[in-house]
């Protein structure tokens, strides 16, 4: 069993910068795959960011440039650094984990990005 605490979120106005940080417990962290989703107003959740056990990185091409995820094993941490955000980052932003047959969600962290 993994849980995955979220936090960092918050009110930031456009163009500024904000860093997520996902903490997990358990140790089985390195061998995860961790990733950054948000789910936004009347739509579905997106991938935004992921960081693979393997040290693989993808991005959805919204964030490409702007966002960068990381993790740290040692840790047991992944984060998402936010920058250039634009109202329509406005969303709940939640960490994942996969491995296998796993698949963990936290219960997310809010980012408000005014105008």
């Amino acid at each position: 069993q993994v849980q995955l605490v979220e936090s960092g979120g918050g009110l930031v106005q456009a163009g500024g910068s904000l860093r997520l940080s996902c903490t997990a417990s358990g140790s089985s962290f390195s061998i995860l795959d961790m990733g950054w989703y948000r789910q936004a107003p009347g739509k579905q959740r997106e991938l935004v960011a992921v960081n693979t056990s393997g040290g693989l990185t993808n991005y959805a091409d919204s964030v490409k440039g702007r966002f960068t995820i990381s993790r740290d094993n040692a840790k047991k941490t992944v984060y998402l650094q936010m920058n250039s955000l634009k109202p329509e980052d406005t969303a709940v932003y939640y960490c994942n984990a996969k491995h296998t047959i796993w698949n963990y969600w936290g219960e997310g962290t809010r980012v408000t990005v005014s105008s």
